[in-house]
């Protein structure tokens, strides 16, 4: 009888271990680097292009629609086809979309370039993800998720950075066409070192997704229920923070660009910091604590900037430290990977982490143009701080799946063949 061939999250960790990481965690960077840039520029755009508050929802919403739509053609790709091509496709596709914005003399093709830019982002999650959860040893894979999920803080810290110093001098034309560059890097690597993953191969092969594989979710539809619901709420928590937060600190509170760019900046610290340690303590104390913990922090962290605000701004640095403490409970979102990884088998996983993420992000086109509306009415400060009611619910949730801490990540596997 043929032995099985030893899969790469079954050795120590090595230089192939390395190479995998650092290539999705520079992908993941630019992925959200780019998504969130327009948020940033919001303000010098719809001046320029003369759009309403409306209008410049509308963008924002449609591209996060478009990431529902990129994690579903992406999940069935990345499942079909292997997580590498789907990788390079998104890759390839969110960097062509950031360049493209940067020629948009109307709110038409603002929003046809932006949702290339949203289909883009959205599909690249889920491969690199199970790209990662695949490859790594199962003591290491919440840590190493994490590390890689820390790509998100680091791209909207840079986009904070890059609009707050560089769009007003070079202008946010400009600003688009440079952004667009570093993508197209990160695809030459992607292209010459990015191996595809040994555990999909072994797995699947040519295997289409099919009945069996609905089969499959259909047997973990509880869990796949729990999973959208608690990622429902937490998206909504993460967009009502990110979508309209720059632009209510310059519209509303009175801040520059640069001063905006400052604050968020100094936010971003403390999600790096969040992200990069989330992984480690969930393997050390499981899952569902810090997850749990995390979220609570988040929530307390955006009521000082919001509706605490003129209270808040009388003590010095609270603002700064809340929206430290806020960032830093936006870790959490390192621990969702894993989470849905260790739930799910093999077969079904990709596409169940592009479904899970992404079709929750794409209820976030009405988050946005609500914010908009709602607040131009009841203020954008309680409007804003809704996010934390959103976030204590979606953490409370997850005492209702089961620890995975230490589950191999093939163990739901031999059950479906």
């Amino acid at each position: 009888m043929r032995e099985r061939a030893v899969m790469l999250s079954e050795m120590p960790m090595g230089n192939a271990h390395l190479r995998i990481i650092v290539l999705c965690f520079l992908a993941w960077i630019f992925d959200f680097y780019d998504l969130i840039l327009y948020s940033f520029l919001l303000v010098p755009i719809a001046r320029e292009l003369r759009l309403s508050a409306a209008d410049s929802s509308l963008a924002l919403g449609t591209s996060l629609l478009m990431t529902a739509a990129g994690g579903i053609v992406f999940g069935f790709v990345g499942d079909r086809f292997g997580r590498r091509p789907a990788i390079l496709m998104t890759v390839a596709i969110y960097g062509a979309g950031t360049m493209l914005c940067a020629a948009s003399h109307s709110l038409l093709e603002l929003v046809i370039y932006r949702s290339i830019t949203g289909l883009g982002m959205g599909g690249g999650w889920a491969p690199g993800q199970s790209m990662i959860a695949e490859s790594v040893p199962p003591q290491f894979r919440a840590r190493y998720a994490a590390y890689v999920q820390t790509g998100a803080p680091l791209g909207i810290l840079l986009a904070a950075a890059v609009s707050g110093y560089m769009a007003p001098i070079v202008g946010w034309r400009m600003t688009f066409a440079l952004s667009a560059l570093p993508a197209f890097f990160v695809l030459i690597g992607l292209i010459r070192y990015l191996p595809e993953s040994d555990v999909w191969r072994h797995s699947r092969g040519s295997v289409q997704f099919g009945r069996d594989d609905l089969r499959v979710l259909s047997l973990h539809r509880r869990t796949v229920i729990l999973l959208f619901f608690m990622i429902l709420l937490g998206s909504e928590a993460y967009w009502f923070t990110y979508t309209w937060m720059p632009g209510y600190l310059e519209l509303k509170r009175g801040l520059t660009a640069l001063g905006v760019s400052r604050l968020v900046i100094f936010m971003q610290l403390g999600g790096v910091i969040g992200y990069a340690i989330f992984g480690a303590l969930a393997d050390r104390f499981g899952r569902r604590p810090v997850f749990f913990t995390f979220g609570l922090l988040m929530a307390a962290g955006l009521l000082p900037p919001t509706i605490l605000w003129n209270a808040a701004v009388r003590v010095h640095g609270l603002i700064h430290c809340a929206m430290f403490i806020a960032g830093f409970g936006t870790g959490l979102w390192s621990g969702v990977a894993p989470i849905i990884s260790e739930l799910l088998p093999t077969r079904v996983r990709n596409t169940a982490l592009g479904l899970l993420l992404n079709l929750t992000r794409g209820f976030q086109f009405f988050t946005p143009i609500f914010i908009a509306a709602m607040g131009a009415r009841f203020g954008f400060a309680p409007i804003l701080a809704l996010g934390a009611l959103f976030s204590v619910a979606s953490v409370s949730m997850v005492w209702m799946l089961p620890e995975t801490r230490g589950r191999a990540i093939t163990a739901l596997d031999q059950a479906y063949g």
